[in-house]
């Protein structure tokens, strides 16, 4: 024999009371659902293959090595 999942102590409990019970801890065991997506890395992005127009003045060659 299996032990309950779920034993109500409070002997006044009425059919209600434990139907609500029952319903809030079956609510909170299906909202799971499904897992959000992982994000992608950035480094895999295909706009990084899109080439961009050169920096040009001053502070240009610095500029050049810094992220978009």
């Amino acid at each position: 024999m299996e032990a309950p999942l779920l034993r109500v102590v409070n002997p006044d409990a009425t059919a209600e009371e434990v139907a609500a019970l029952v319903a809030v801890f079956a609510a909170l065991g299906s909202a799971g659902g499904e897992a959000p997506a992982k994000p992608r890395p950035s480094w895999n992005l295909p706009a990084r293959g899109v080439r961009q127009t050169h920096r040009f003045g001053p502070g240009a060659w610095r500029a050049s090595g810094l992220p978009h």
